[in-house]
């Protein structure tokens, strides 16, 4: 099978030019939905060695984690998806968890999926690399900031590479090229159609050197205290060609503990026209026994998501492992803070530390919930990737992880990999009544 090919540039898809019109309100309760939606179809993706992607030594790992999130192709029932830097787990030694990178020549993709007759079928792949074709792998960057990479067993140290990137969010602009968010720097990565790394643009002050391609300081300098492993995870196109970015999580400022028990994340809205960030928000999670009934932990809470809808509003997914949730958040009618007070670390108390930010006179984005995807029959756990193909259909794909589990039992005694049995799954909702048309 031949999927490590480029793909030649097709007509790209479109940000969806639709959003509700109804008043946005924050927060959302459960008895706000307003859309209900079935499943209509579902399509899994089969066992796929790593090895036909070019792995080697893949220990027994099929293709996985291209749910890291999706993007309509052009074509009814294509989408780009993308993985995320490739198997990992944690293995605890001591008191220490030690990040462990199975196949750490694994190079993260986009890949082009087809869903039919029930089967995720893969029609191409691109792998990421830098100006010079080198592949950029999924290793980490640099230390203190990342976390040092181990081998599978966790029993040595594997080195790091300031190429890698930790791949989340995916957009497919109108000129073919490809926007992706990185959960290292964190970081957005600008590639061309063929993979190649046209520029990354990381926080002030970041100072990663010995890059493949440029390295452009462009982010808020206060985003490099992104939690490790909770960088970038969301990203929408809006129709007028600006970028939406999420954090997966609440930065750690002052202090971890701060950012675990906050519920104030934030969202970027940035320029390709101009190569820099236009406007910053806060974004407020709704308490985690909503989002998640029966759990209490607010750091569980994620965003893994972003589609953009109109030239100010994205659809927005919080969800922990178990549920989601998805809301329709208006920019323009929240404060923004770029360049303000919030983006200076010594600033006290910092956004994540604020109760109620609003008490401090900074608005967050008004959001009004559109489905609970906990109350769908048929959705996956651990969504990462949602879609609107149209204004009536949801498409949601989960992350399986490549079927790594955590711990020493992951490998069996001849160091292949014991796979969870959890696959990649594509589902397909229709919702009770389509999204009006235009936006805000």
């Amino acid at each position: 099978m031949a999927f490590r090919i480029s793909v030649a540039r097709a007509v790209a898809a479109c940000a969806p030019a639709f959003a509700l019109t109804a008043a946005v309100a924050a927060p959302a309760t459960a008895h706000d939905v307003a859309f209900s939606a079935a499943v209509t179809s579902t399509a899994t993706l089969p066992a796929i060695p790593l090895a036909a992607f070019g792995v080697a030594g893949d220990r027994g790992i099929d293709l996985g984690g291209i749910g890291s999130d999706i993007f309509p192709a052009g074509r009814p029932g294509e989408y780009w998806t993308v993985t995320d830097r490739g198997p990992n787990g944690q293995i605890k030694v001591g008191k220490d968890k030690r990040r462990t990178f199975p196949t750490p020549g694994f190079d993260p993709m986009i890949v082009r999926v087809r869903a039919e007759h029930g089967e995720l079928r893969v029609l191409a792949s691109i792998p990421i690399t830098t100006r010079s074709g080198a592949p950029v792998t999924g290793l980490p960057n640099q230390l203190p900031h990342d976390e040092q990479p181990y081998t599978f067993d966790a029993s040595a140290p594997l080195p790091l590479n300031p190429d890698g990137v930790d791949t989340e969010g995916l957009v497919r602009a109108h000129d073919g090229t490809f926007w992706l968010a990185d959960e290292y720097g964190p970081s957005l990565l600008h590639v061309s159609a063929a993979g190649r790394v046209l520029a990354r643009y990381v926080p002030h002050g970041l100072n990663l050197t010995g890059t493949g391609y440029p390295v452009i300081e462009a982010l808020p300098a206060v985003y490099a205290q992104r939690k490790i492993n909770r960088g970038f995870e969301g990203l929408g196109l809006l129709p007028g060609g600006d970028l939406v970015i999420a954090l997966q999580s609440p930065l750690s400022l002052p202090d971890k503990a701060s950012g675990e028990a906050s519920l104030t994340s934030r969202l970027l809205r940035f320029s390709p026209r101009t190569a820099r960030v236009v406007g910053e928000y806060a974004y407020r999670f709704d308490p985690v026994s909503v989002v998640d009934p029966g759990e209490d932990d607010p750091s569980e809470l994620k965003i893994s998501s972003v589609v953009g809808l109109g030239p100010h509003t994205v659809l927005v997914e919080e969800r922990t492992d178990r549920a989601a949730r998805l809301y329709v958040a208006d920019l323009r009618r929240a404060t923004d803070l770029l360049g303000g007070s919030y983006d200076s670390a010594v600033t006290s108390p910092s956004l994540e530390q604020l109760a109620d930010p609003a008490t401090a006179g900074v608005r967050a984005v008004p959001k009004q919930l559109l489905l609970d995807l906990t109350t769908v029959e048929g959705a996956p756990k651990k969504i990462e990737g949602v879609a609107l193909p149209d204004p009536r259909t949801v498409v949601l794909i989960n992350d399986n992880d490549f079927g790594m589990t955590d711990g020493p039992e992951a490998f069996d005694a001849d160091g292949r990999l014991v796979d969870s049995g959890i696959p990649t799954t594509l589902v397909t909702l229709r919702l009770s009544r389509p999204l009006p048309r235009g936006g805000h």
